[in-house]
């Protein structure tokens, strides 16, 4: 037997089930304050992920750059310990020594813009397609100095315009 509590009425029930079928039918999309809050987020994320990919290829450039200007020092050491001095390092006699060394003129990739020498010392810059400048500079004590020059983006370099590494 079923207990009194258990027994149900049918037309309460029918009456709810009219109500939940009313309820299903008038809320049947999205209110206009929902579709503005999620477009909001996904701009939100979307912004930030821009923003962290510009900066991965801004260290991308300036590690292609750091990669192509320590190869240029290497050819100067080479070129120094042949010749007993830096005087006729330019970017002529690097390219010639290392044919791999970039020094044509690009906005795709890094290059070789700026090479000298003289008796003892030597410098040596390379452009990084964002404009970064990376110089490698050795002077007559044997002292190596590695500078950054962010002139067109002005925070490269660490972030920086002008900086080490």
């Amino acid at each position: 037997m079923t207990s009194p509590q258990c027994k149900r009425r049918p037309s309460a029930d029918l009456e709810r089930g009219r109500d939940w079928r009313r309820l299903g039918r008038e809320s049947a999309g999205f209110t206009l304050i929902e579709v503005l809050v999620v477009v909001l987020i996904v701009g939100i994320v979307s912004a930030i992920v821009i923003v962290s990919l510009l900066g991965t290829s801004n260290k991308a450039s300036d590690a292609q750059a750091k990669t192509l200007v320590r190869n240029a020092e290497t050819t100067a050491e080479a070129i120094g310990s042949e010749q007993g001095s830096y005087g006729s390092i330019s970017l002529a006699t690097l390219a010639s020594e290392e044919p791999a060394l970039v020094t044509a003129v690009s906005t795709e990739h890094a290059y070789l813009s700026k090479a000298s020498g003289g008796e003892q010392e030597f410098s040596l810059t390379a452009k990084a397609p964002n404009g970064d400048e990376l110089t490698i500079s050795k002077d007559a004590e044997g002292s190596v100095t590695r500078t950054c020059s962010s002139p067109i983006l002005k925070n490269g370099c660490s972030g920086e315009e002008h900086s080490n590494w």
